[in-house]
């Protein structure tokens, strides 16, 4: 069985991570693209944010995006290439912390027993353990994106 408290832990660690991976950037900073196929920093962060509405969601609670602002950074969204096309760095950043609230309130009211429940043919729980893979995944991209920005540095 999937332990709340355990899947609050990780997804502690992806938003630490974010936070520190993010930490002195700006907009424009994030908006730096890959000289290959890749999403910049600004890309990566709003679709964990729109992706952290489904995790809500299958808590029982509100998404933290509606449809406008999740459908620019949905996956297989085209990338953003200029700062006319995305939210800026500052709000994506504040609302990711804003779902990290929520997130952690959500699996702490909950317990092992909710997230055994099934949900279209899949335990809740094993569904917010894909989710926090798929988190995970582009939390790692950040350290990436951070030296593209141009910090030369290691944060973690």
């Amino acid at each position: 069985m999937i332990q709340p408290e355990l899947l609050a832990e990780l997804f502690a660690v992806n938003h630490r991570t974010i936070r520190r991976q993010t930490d002195g950037l700006t907009h424009e900073d994030s908006l730096r693209q890959l000289p290959f196929r890749g999403n910049c920093l600004n890309w990566v962060v709003g679709h964990i944010v729109a992706t952290r509405s489904r995790v809500l969601m299958l808590l029982g609670e509100p998404p933290i995006w509606d449809d406008a602002e999740a459908n620019r950074y949905a996956t297989g969204s085209e990338p953003i290439t200029n700062g006319d096309d995305a939210l800026a760095l500052d709000k994506i950043l504040h609302d990711l912390d804003c779902s990290q609230e929520r997130l952690m309130a959500a699996l702490m009211r909950s317990t092992p027993q909710a997230l055994d429940a099934l949900h279209d043919d899949e335990t809740i729980g094993h569904q917010l353990a894909f989710l926090h893979f798929h988190e995970a995944y582009h939390t790692g991209q950040t350290e990436l994106l951070r030296q593209l920005a141009g910090k030369n540095d290691k944060v973690i």
